[in-house]
């Protein structure tokens, strides 16, 4: 139960959550309230499972409980942006929001899956590399915008863009300028950067499942550095080694887990509502709470 504005503001502490529907696997109160812990903020992060009829009566909520702030997940990205006072050009680019903050009285919107996605990538030159994205829901159009407002210096050449159904892709493409490819032709391209938002792979019924044959790759293109090491990067964070990824290290590729995107993204959350980034504690708690050994 969401706890009543009186109590919160009689005890200092500032309220935060996670809205979505469902909220079942959510590990954003781990990676925030861990956060808030140690870095002795006083602060708590709930869980609000909101159906989608509603999420005009929660943004108002959110108003009238002065809640300091807000990730959003599915199905609520899209619907939320005209519920808010201000949307960053990025979100609106996206067309999506994960993250509400307060701007003075304004209440706001951003797309923190953009800075997450590209965290991982920071020191990697993409310039002049051709990259395969495979996939096109709400995780898609993040990358793509992640991709494509890169600086030039680091901007690939192509984005290859295929889906299995061979048409939820064609949108997008034409939205970001893309090129679209077919799921059958998806490994004619020699990318140097291999990216997987499709639900292949992931924890339930698809855990046994890759939209990728690594062995079937072909050489990379000569006019990405010869030196560059290719890369897989699977935005599934549970299991943290999808099959995907255990085929790419076998492939020799540098492989990137959504654990990466999911700690890149709740940083920058974390950062526009409290000005710090996340602590290693809070890397450490995600790790631990996903079975991997902390580094």
């Amino acid at each position: 139960p969401l706890m009543s504005a009186d109590a919160c503001t009689a005890a200092g502490t500032a309220l935060y959550g996670v809205t979505g529907w469902p909220l079942s696997q959510s590990l954003s109160p781990l990676l925030h309230n861990t956060g808030f812990a140690a870095l002795g903020i006083n602060a708590l992060y709930l869980k609000w499972e909101v159906p989608p009829q509603k999420l005009p009566t929660f943004v108002e909520s959110v108003r009238l409980l002065n809640i300091r702030g807000c990730s959003v997940t599915i199905p609520h990205k899209v619907e939320l942006l005209p519920l808010l006072d201000e949307v960053s050009p990025l979100a609106r680019r996206v067309g999506a929001a994960n993250t509400i903050y307060w701007k003075g009285e304004s209440l706001c919107g951003e797309n923190t899956d953009v800075a997450g996605f590209m965290a991982p990538l920071a020191n990697v030159s993409l310039a002049g590399a051709d990259v395969l994205l495979l996939g096109a829901g709400g995780a898609a159009r993040a990358v793509a915008a992640g991709l494509v407002t890169a600086a030039p210096q680091n901007r690939p050449a192509s984005v290859f863009v295929a889906t299995p159904s061979d048409k939820s892709h064609l949108p997008l493409a034409e939205e970001f300028g893309l090129t679209p490819l077919r799921w059958q032709d998806r490994h004619d391209p020699a990318p140097l950067l291999v990216i997987n938002t499709t639900p292949l792979g992931m924890s339930g019924k698809a855990e046994q499942d890759t939209p990728y044959n690594f062995s079937l790759n072909k050489p990379l293109a000569p006019a990405s550095d010869a030196n560059a090491t290719p890369i897989a990067y699977d935005i599934v964070y549970n299991p943290l080694e999808t099959r995907f990824l255990r085929e790419a290290r076998a492939a020799g590729r540098r492989c990137i887990s959504g654990l990466e995107m999911f700690f890149g993204q709740g940083d920058a959350q974390f950062r526009l509502w409290t000005g710090q980034g996340l602590p290693p504690e809070s890397r450490r708690a995600l790790e631990t709470a996903l079975g991997q050994q902390p580094r």
